[in-house]
C-alpha cells in the first residue's frame, strides 16, 4: 500500500494526517525558493541556518552574515526542524 502524501504512519501503521504549527517567522510559499520553509519576508530557507549552526556556526555570526534575521528566527528554526522530527516515523526491521 502506497503512503498517501502529508501522511505519517504510526506503529499499528494506520495512516494519520499530521498537523504541523510553523512558527510565525516561518512561512512556506510556492513562489519562494520553490516551496522550501523560509524565514518570513526572507529567501533565506530553513535548511540553511540549521546546517550553519549544526556546522558548529555561532548565532552571533550568523546574525552578522544575515543582519535581517533576528535571534527568534533561529530559535524559530530549531522549533520547526524539533516538530519535524518528532512527527516522523521509523519503522524498524524484524
Amino acid at each position: 500500500m502506497r503512503r498517501p502524501p502529508n501522511l505519517a504512519c504510526n506503529r499499528l501503521c494506520r495512516w494519520r494526517i499530521v498537523t504541523m504549527h510553523l512558527p510565525l517567522q516561518i512561512e512556506i510559499r510556492a513562489d519562494v525558493m520553490h516551496g522550501e520553509p523560509c524565514i518570513k519576508g526572507t529567501r533565506i530557507p530553513v535548511y540553511l541556518l540549521l546546517q550553519k549552526m549544526e556546522a558548529g556556526e555561532s548565532a552571533d555570526r550568523i546574525l552578522a552574515a544575515y543582519p535581517q534575521l533576528k535571534p527568534a528566527d533561529l530559535a524559530a528554526s530549531l522549533d520547526y526542524a524539533s516538530q519535524l522530527v518528532a512527527e516522523e516515523a521509523v519503522l524498524a526491521g524484524a
